[in-house]
């Protein structure tokens, strides 16, 4: 028997008026970006995520890396409260080494999606199992270059990581085929409350969703159980976002991710909606979100006055809300991300007071939910 449809309730002002939220660039994000974790590899950044969720939640990781914050609902009940998920995703794109070759070169592929322009002339650093290992990306000198190569861009196979090694059996010593790594690019801060750093994508939403959770436990709970996830393996597979959901089995979820600032030269608005950096929020609809929850989130940031922007997506979204509503039987699954630019480089930069409205807006979400909230379609 199908219940009927009902919109979301509005947001509680008792409960809204508590959330304070961060300011500047917290620590806790400057730790998280400070750890590396391509995915499938997120162990420290993860650690890092969990320890900080340990002080306001119960916490648990399950077998694929993926890290969990339990917030309780306000009544105290748990057995019979509802449960929303609100999941980031903690790894970043990186490289993977496939060969060694017998003059030291280490030959690679990416984690994830890259722009092979990026990674020409970048540093890297390759955890191995005997610590941190430091290397460049090369690939042959303009000069050298004949006139039909200097005509083509760079592929991944063009380029290799020298790591210093005199030949191939001191590199081998050095470095195993699978280890992983991410270009050594730390944060700059900028003018207008502004950040740059490699791994914004997704480090924020994971940071979003726990600050999330420790608005709504400072406010003494929601009338929901509140599962905060930084989900794994995100640039790969999915992987956390699966597992996660179908473990937790929510009532409800907001996946929180990055998306492209068009304030940036050359991005067509009328295709990709305007979204500047400083404009809150983004909140998206379409075909595979859940229409009531979007109405959740644009409540709650009308109620609380939060600046925030509408981006519609058509089809899947490229995040881990693609898994998430498909989860079980379905879960009625929204998505707020965080304007960007230059996405999968080692220069993204996002101003900062959009992830702090990022985490107010869904903690006031989560503490608008009534005990007989309804998503269904």
């Amino acid at each position: 028997m199908t219940q009927p449809r009902r919109k979301a309730s509005p947001p509680r002002r008792k409960a809204a008026s508590k959330l304070k939220g961060g300011k500047g660039y917290p620590s806790l994000l400057a730790d998280l970006l400070a750890a590396r974790g391509p995915s499938g590899y997120e162990g420290a950044p993860a650690a890092v995520w969990r320890d900080a969720a340990g002080e306001f939640a119960k916490v648990s990781t399950d077998l694929l890396g993926t890290p969990l914050a339990l917030v309780a609902p306000a009544h105290g009940d748990e057995r019979g409260a509802r449960r929303l998920l609100v999941m980031g995703h903690i790894d970043e794109i990186g490289l993977i080494v496939t060969h060694i070759d017998d003059e030291g070169y280490l030959w690679f592929r990416e984690v994830g999606g890259w722009d092979a322009q990026i990674l020409v002339g970048q540093r890297v650093v390759i955890d191995t199992r005997k610590g941190p290992v430091a290397g460049v990306v090369g690939k042959k000198p303009i000069h050298l270059l004949r006139d039909e190569e200097r005509k083509k861009v760079a592929t991944i196979p063009d380029l290799h990581i020298d790591v210093g090694a005199r030949d191939g059996k001191q590199a081998s010593a050095m470095v195993r085929v699978g280890d992983v790594a991410v270009i050594d690019a730390a944060p700059v801060e900028l003018p207008n409350e502004r950040l740059s750093a490699r791994a914004l994508d997704n480090r924020l939403g994971s940071f979003v969703a726990l600050e999330a959770a420790r608005l709504v436990a400072q406010a003494g709970g929601a009338r929901w159980e509140l599962a905060a996830v930084a989900a794994a393996q995100e640039e790969t597979t999915f992987g956390g976002s699966r597992t996660s959901a179908f473990s937790l089995a929510p009532d409800a979820a907001i996946v929180l991710d990055v998306t492209h600032a068009t304030d940036a030269p050359g991005i067509d608005v009328k295709d990709a909606g305007k979204h500047e950096l400083g404009s809150g929020p983004v909140i998206s609809r379409g075909s595979t979100l859940n229409d009531g929850v979007f109405e959740l989130l644009h409540t709650a940031a009308e109620a609380e006055k939060i600046p925030f922007t509408v981006e519609a997506s058509g089809r899947a979204t490229g995040t881990d809300a693609d898994a998430v509503h498909l989860s079980r039987g379905g879960v009625p699954t929204g998505l707020v991300s965080i304007p960007i630019r230059y996405m999968h480089s080692p220069v993204e930069l996002v101003q900062l007071d959009d992830v702090h409205a990022c985490a107010r807006l869904v903690a006031a979400a989560a503490l608008s939910l009534e005990h007989d909230s309804s998503f269904a379609r």
